[in-house]
């Protein structure tokens, strides 16, 4: 029987993938974490298999999260489930020691199909992940401009383009306005870009944001 630790802060999306892997006969849910700090507590504690991980958590990222496993559990399974789209995130992810990438408008059957993968310590890849590490591979192809940016950098330009001004994104991210208006320059430097706006429409037609 594998131990299977959910960690999201929806409870009724965890309860519906509780139940439906409960229902396999060589998984179960052991535990669930509301953040990614309580993630880590729990990984540490418990006898854990397999981590189910999204990224837009409370407080730091699931990716944040992510690399901090890898500090201490190197070979722990981790499937970063997550709504973000592919195209934007999973590379990203694996980057940062992710064995799966799934989004969650992916059939059920198919995060069972996931979750026994990375367990076999294989990567389990998706088609469209696969075509975007070929095409990375094969035409040389420069990065997307938004490859080049941080997790906190990413965690910004989301927010300033769902509308929110500095003092907002620096109480969402616990950061002084000063440190948020750094970030934003980077980001400007990074994208070449020069308003909030040209960052929002940019941000939109790449899908970053949910």
């Amino acid at each position: 029987m594998f131990n299977i630790l959910i960690t999201d802060d929806h409870p009724i999306f965890r309860e519906g993938i509780k139940v439906y892997l409960n229902n396999e006969v060589d998984f179960t849910v052991c535990c669930e974490a509301e953040s990614g700090e309580e993630a880590l507590k729990l990984i540490m504690d418990r006898n854990i298999d397999v981590v189910i991980l999204d990224i837009g958590l409370p407080g730091r990222n699931g990716l944040d999260i992510l690399k901090d496993i890898r500090k201490f559990r190197k070979d722990l399974p981790v499937l970063v489930f997550s709504m973000y789209p592919e195209e934007s995130y999973a590379i990203r992810a694996f980057r940062a020691g992710a064995d799966g990438y799934l989004s969650k408008e992916s059939f059920a059957s198919e995060l069972v199909k996931a979750i026994h993968t990375i367990l076999h310590k294989k990567k389990y890849i998706t088609e469209a992940i696969a075509e975007q590490l070929a095409e990375e591979i094969f035409t040389e192809k420069t990065n997307i401009p938004h490859s080049k940016l941080s997790e906190r950098e990413m965690e910004v330009i989301k927010l300033i383009a769902e509308g929110k001004s500095i003092k907002n994104i620096s109480e969402i991210l616990n950061l002084s306005p000063n440190t948020v208006n750094t970030y934003r320059k980077r980001i400007m430097d990074k994208m070449s870009m020069r308003s909030n706006v040209e960052l929002a429409v940019y941000a939109y037609k790449n899908k970053i944001l949910d």
